[in-house]
């Protein structure tokens, strides 16, 4: 039989971090493993209660309770992926929001409506930013 793995005792200044990162994020990711640290150390449940508690395997469990005694609390954070970054800026966005609220018309535009094709063209031609419809919607 494996040993039970916990966190151990936090200090008043984890147990703060911990508790603002629970609360203030708006990832729920990363709520639910700030979660999974303060269970285990506060209530000192096995990786199998947490894992009843936070609908998560046992085996995500111990995961995040690994990295956190290895990392601490910056190992809760997603970390950077690799991949295509953004393309679309924030000058896009904001140009964007004046388009979408103007009639193609009064852009002197032959067409009356927009449509997300028509947008994702318009803006490519004005920004040189080209998107498929996907980010404008």
């Amino acid at each position: 039989m494996k040993k039970a793995i916990y966190v151990l005792p936090l200090s008043e200044q984890q147990r703060a971090e911990l508790d603002q990162l629970y609360r203030k994020t708006e990832v729920p990711r990363v709520r639910t493993r700030a979660q999974m640290v303060l269970l285990s150390a506060e209530k000192r449940l096995k990786a199998e209660e947490i894992a009843d508690v936070v609908r998560e395997s046992s085996v995500t469990v111990l995961r995040w309770l690994h990295r956190y005694i290895s990392e601490g609390i910056e190992g809760l954070k997603d970390a950077p992926r690799v991949g295509r970054s953004l393309v679309v800026t924030e000058a896009f966005r904001k140009r964007l929001l004046e388009v979408v609220r103007r009639r193609p018309r009064s852009l002197d535009l032959e067409y009356s409506m927009w449509t997300l094709q028509r947008l994702a063209d318009f803006l490519a031609v004005e920004t040189g930013i080209r998107v498929s419809d996907e980010p404008i919607r």
